[in-house]
C-alpha cells in the first residue's frame, strides 16, 4: 500500500515541496489520524517511510495503532526540485516554460531518475513481507507515482498515464505470477475484495 502524505501549508498554497522538510499542518494531521484508523484494521506487516517529516508524522499515528516501528528510508523522499522548490505552479510555469513542460526541475532530479530510485525502493521492501503480507509505504506523490509505474513496467514515456495522489490517499499494488498491478489508485476508503475476471 503506497500512502501520500497528509496537507501541508505548501499543499495548500500549491508550492513545489521537492525534498524541502515541510511539516503537516492541522489538517494534514487529521488526515493521518483518520486515514491510520482505517488502515490499521488491515493489520499490516510493516510501516516504511520517507524520513522527510510529513511522510514520517503521517506514518505516525498508524505506528501508534498497529505497535508497529516505522522504518526510514531516504529512497522514499519526494523529487530533488532544486530551484523550483517554495515557487508556486504559475511561477514555475513563468519562469520555466521548457521544463516545466516535461515536469523536470533544471538543477533537481529527472522523472526517470525519481522513478529508478523509489522503484528499486519499493522492490526492497516488498521483498522484506511474505507473499501475503501487506506493508504500507509512506511518501510523497510524485515519489510514489514515478515508483509506482517502475514496478509496473511503465515506460518513461507513459509516466502521466497514472494520475496524482491526493494528500492521505492511497495506491494498492499486488503481486501476480511475478507481475505487479495496480488494484486500487487514489483511494481514501478501504479496499474491496476484487473477483477477478482474469483466471
Amino acid at each position: 500500500m503506497l500512502w501520500r502524505h497528509g496537507q501541508t501549508i505548501w499543499n495548500a498554497e500549491s508550492r513545489f515541496q521537492g525534498q524541502t522538510d515541510i511539516p503537516l499542518d492541522d489538517t494534514g494531521e487529521a488526515q493521518a489520524a483518520s486515514a491510520a484508523s482505517r488502515l490499521a484494521t488491515l493489520r499490516p506487516d510493516a510501516i516504511f517511510s520517507s524520513d522527510l517529516s510529513r511522510a514520517a508524522s503521517t506514518a505516525a499515528p498508524l505506528a501508534r495503532l498497529t505497535g508497529l516501528a516505522v522504518t526510514l528510508d531516504k529512497d522514499l523522499r519526494e523529487r530533488s526540485g532544486g530551484s523550483w522548490e517554495g515557487l508556486t505552479d504559475s511561477q514555475i510555469a513563468e519562469r520555466f516554460p521548457v521544463e516545466r513542460a516535461s515536469w523536470n526541475p533544471p538543477d533537481g532530479e529527472s522523472s526517470a531518475a525519481v522513478a529508478d530510485r523509489v522503484g528499486a525502493a519499493l522492490h526492497r521492501i516488498a521483498a522484506t513481507i511474505g507473499d501475503d503480507g501487506l506493508a504500507v509505504v509512506v511518501s510523497h506523490g510524485a515519489a510514489l507515482r514515478l515508483g509506482m509505474a517502475r514496478m509496473l513496467g511503465l515506460g518513461d514515456q507513459v509516466f502521466g498515464v497514472l494520475g496524482p495522489l491526493s494528500n492521505c490517499s492511497w495506491s494498492v499494488l499486488g503481486s501476480r505470477h511475478g507481475r505487479w498491478r495496480l488494484l486500487e489508485h487514489n483511494a481514501g476508503t478501504l479496499p474491496e475484495p476484487v473477483l477477478s475476471d482474469d483466471r
